[in-house]
């Protein structure tokens, strides 16, 4: 594999990691709470994450049809610390897998989003996926803060 995807991966599984330990000991009252009315809860928020990237990664990558339902990922509840943790490492074995398959020049290559018809590199599809997984982490995080505030008070 190319340094820089090499590069990429570490930050993504460090991210991955990040969202593993946010999760650690939750019960999972705590991963299905939702801190308000139109707000996610964690359990949802790894889903989507998972979700988003398999969507990037497969579909629009790869040009490999993941069947994803994005409006189900925020329906999901009722899944465990370990099951979200499995669910995270085999996200990640699937973007370490298509990284394997591209060279630098790939990152030019336009491709077409399956969802939207929009137009974008696989370089802009893969920088979007680091983003967007940051934000969630963040998002995670600072919902399980609001939960261990709410228990506090």
């Amino acid at each position: 594999m190319n340094k820089f995807f090499e590069d990429y991966l570490d930050r993504l599984g460090h991210l991955h990691e990040d969202c593993k330990l946010a999760i650690e000991g939750l019960s999972q009252d705590a991963l299905d709470w939702k801190p308000g009315p139109s707000m996610n809860s964690i359990g949802v928020l790894i889903i989507h994450l998972i979700g988003a990237e398999r969507y990037w990664f497969g579909d629009f990558i790869m040009k490999e049809p993941s069947g994803r339902n994005r409006d189900q990922e925020f329906q999901s509840n009722g899944l465990d610390p370990l099951e979200l943790s499995h669910r995270l490492d085999d996200a990640l074995a699937y973007i370490e897998k298509s990284l394997d398959q591209l060279t630098i020049q790939d990152l030019m290559e336009i491709r077409v989003s399956p969802r939207d018809g929009r137009e974008f590199t696989i370089g802009w599809g893969i920088l979007h996926v680091l983003k967007h997984t940051a934000l969630h982490l963040v998002h995670v995080e600072v919902t399980r803060h609001m939960w261990e505030m709410r228990l506090e008070n």
